[in-house]
């Protein structure tokens, strides 16, 4: 049998369309079905490159007596997490309130207001059937109990989703009351923070560089070169293609959990951009290119836009695609260079994996070895990469989120801009427009699109702020106006519908369909708030345009998040960032030039900008560029204005006296 899953967007749906269970999307008809048969509404929510969700998906969803318990019992709803943040965010704090953890599958219990009653995670099948016989018994027979603890909930989760609470000024004794809690709290061993499961730190890692960069402070410099080399040198990240999975099981970043997520990556090759910006370090020159090329090779669509996701699972094995032994590196590479790998990339007789297998790490260093050890070590990976390629290979989730390809595009035209990589700027430029005619409709943003088509879920606040930055980042490559007054247009509608009265914002437009509270979580998780994303595009748009009540904006919805970064540091790691740009000026750098691709001046702007700062390159008045309108070149040579705060510094034209400007 089918389902109502066929004509879904997204293909974690799909993957659900043959279930025995009667599925429905999210949609008001669901709900009106519930209400008609008066039975409670299942909601099970989860993504395509979720383990746990593809193993209580085959233990109870494909089993024809569970499908039977619920198509009889209740009008069950499958929800992709990634399409709806906000019914994900909603449901999610429900069940950290009655549980005190959440985590995907998640399984929630909703009268037919969508009121959730009963919440959990993942149930083993025995468990699951047990669950659902005894909520259909509570439904007949305790029914007021049950509708008494879905108003309690919801009253919970309105009180952990409010917005109002203690506003006060992200000033530079908070910033650095964060860095030292962040020096504090990492992992003076292996890097990161906190114990395994062990996440990418890397939104606490770009606050840090900026940090680094506004007080000179070692500590922050030295955290942040720890963990990206412990990151890049471990399980964690793939030394045969590029990419950093989403998480180590342990504290050593040794194994992953193997997915490959769009955002990580996007945002780790920020963190790795700016640390070879900033040091040199070869190591982090060589990880930005490979996850540069890993976005591209690994997760490009044939329209230009970038896949979510890669799946943690192999025809159902972890791993599968990834781990070796050392009789397998010597088949592939005979005996000497065999035993060399092993040797190199620490896969021993015992295995660090499953079954005597081994995930692939840098045991030695490389990046600056003698050329003949580096040519040696390219060959090899070569090899190795090829011979995984004939494995059987993890599927992919390739709906484009309107979020995470703003992220993309921001880090891949900032690694444009600073090493003058022309394959990232037009990359850069390409998914810009994916995003600017795909994805916004009638002036509003929608959040998903999938083989070219998009999706009816509307843009998140997320949307609107990493889109928006993502554009101010393409006006800076490319000098052209279009992306500025696109970047306008997304802000103006995020200030008119998504702003709260205190500053900060509401993850839903005013106008978007109403859930049982309205979400508004100001944390940075796994990728940056909504609200972090748009003051991060704020602050760079009010700099390129001139104009200061953006930056105002800004800093209001800081002030919302300071009392937070004050105390959990490392959950405010996106908005901290933002606050040392804002400290910083940010800075306002225009180049002003006749060839603007081998001018010296743009590469020392690039090199030296401090923390957030915008640059421009082009000709004088070039149109649709603010920052260079009225300034001429001097004596007729390229010339650098340099302004902080809107005010300005004397013309240069050397990149001696524009470097000493920006320090």
């Amino acid at each position: 049998m089918g389902n109502r899953l066929a004509d879904a967007t997204s293909p974690y749906l799909l993957q659900h369309a043959d279930n025995p269970v009667d599925w429905w999307q999210w949609s008001a008809e669901a709900f009106a079905e519930a209400k008609r048969r008066d039975v409670p509404v299942l909601i099970s929510v989860g993504y395509a490159a979720c383990h746990w969700c593809h193993v209580m998906a085959h233990e109870s969803f494909e089993d024809e007596a569970v499908g039977r318990l619920m198509n009889e019992n209740f009008v069950s709803i499958k929800v992709d997490r990634e399409e709806r943040p906000d019914v994900d965010a909603v449901y999610m704090t429900a069940t950290q309130a009655m549980t005190g953890q959440g985590g995907w599958p998640m399984t929630v219990f909703a009268t037919p207001d969508g009121e959730p009653f009963f919440c959990g995670t993942y149930f083993p099948k025995a468990n699951f059937v047990r669950l659902l016989e005894s909520v259909t018994t509570a439904w007949r027979d305790q029914r007021e109990g049950v509708l008494r603890q879905g108003a309690a909930v919801v009253e919970a989760v309105g009180g952990a989703q409010a917005v109002g609470g203690p506003t006060t000024p992200l000033t530079a004794e908070i910033l650095d009351g964060a860095a030292d809690q962040l020096a504090k709290e990492q992992d003076e061993s292996y890097g990161g923070f906190g114990g395994a499961p062990k996440f990418p730190p890397h939104m606490n890692l770009l606050f840090l560089l900026r940090h680094h960069q506004r007080t000179k402070s070692p500590n922050s410099l030295e955290t942040v070169r720890h963990t990206a080399e412990a990151m890049a040198r471990g399980g964690i990240y793939d030394q045969l293609a590029g990419g950093f999975a989403r998480y180590s099981v342990d504290a050593t970043w040794t194994v992953p959990h193997f997915e490959k997520m769009l955002y990580d990556n996007a945002l780790l090759l920020r963190v790795y951009t700016h640390l070879w910006r900033l040091t040199g370090d070869v190591l982090a020159a060589r990880v930005a290119a490979e996850t540069a090329a890993f976005l591209l090779d690994g997760l490009g669509t044939p329209e230009g836009g970038l896949a979510s996701a890669l799946d943690a699972d192999t025809d159902g094995v972890e791993g599968a695609t990834y781990a070796w032994t050392p009789a397998q590196l010597r088949e592939q590479l005979g005996d000497e260079d065999g035993a060399w790998a092993a040797d190199l990339f620490a896969v021993t007789a015992k295995g660090s994996f499953e079954h005597g297998t081994s995930v692939l790490r840098l045991a030695r260093d490389i990046d600056d070895a003698d050329p003949a050890i580096v040519e040696r070590w390219e060959r090899v990976r070569a090899r190795l990469r090829a011979a995984r390629d004939e494995r059987p290979q993890p599927s992919r989730d390739d709906k484009v989120v309107a979020a995470w390809n703003g992220l993309a595009v921001t880090a891949l035209a900032e690694h444009a801009m600073v090493t003058g990589d022309e394959v990232t700027a037009a990359a850069a430029t390409k998914i810009a427009e994916v995003l600017a005619e795909r994805h916004i409709v009638d002036g509003r943003l929608r959040r998903v699109s999938r083989d070219g088509v998009v999706g009816e879920p509307a843009g998140v606040l997320e949307d609107y702020g990493a889109v928006a930055e993502g554009f101010c980042a393409v006006h800076q490559l490319t000098g052209d106006g279009r992306w500025l007054d696109l970047a306008g247009e997304l802000l103006d509608t995020a200030l008119a519908r998504f702003a709260a009265d205190n500053g900060g914002f509401y993850d839903t437009a005013d106008d978007a369909e109403q859930l049982v509270t309205r979400p508004a979580d100001p944390t940075d998780n796994a990728t940056p708030s909504g609200l972090s994303a748009m003051a991060a595009a704020l602050t760079a748009y009010s700099a390129l345009r001139g104009e200061p009540r953006y930056r105002e904006a800004a800093e209001s919805a800081l002030a919302t998040v300071a009392p937070i970064a004050a105390r959990h540091a490392r959950f405010t790691g996106y908005a901290a960032a933002v606050g040392e740009a804002l400290l910083s000026g940010p800075y306002e750098i225009a180049v002003v030039t006749g060839e603007p691709v081998a001018d010296e001046l743009a590469r020392a702007a690039y090199k030296h900008a401090p923390p957030g700062a915008v640059v421009v390159v082009g000709a004088p008045d070039q149109p649709g560029v603010p920052l260079l309108a009225g300034r001429p070149l001097l004596a007729g040579r390229p010339t650098a204005y340099v302004c902080r705060g809107f005010v300005c510094d004397r013309p240069v034209t050397t990149s001696g006296e524009l470097v000493a400007q920006l320090q």
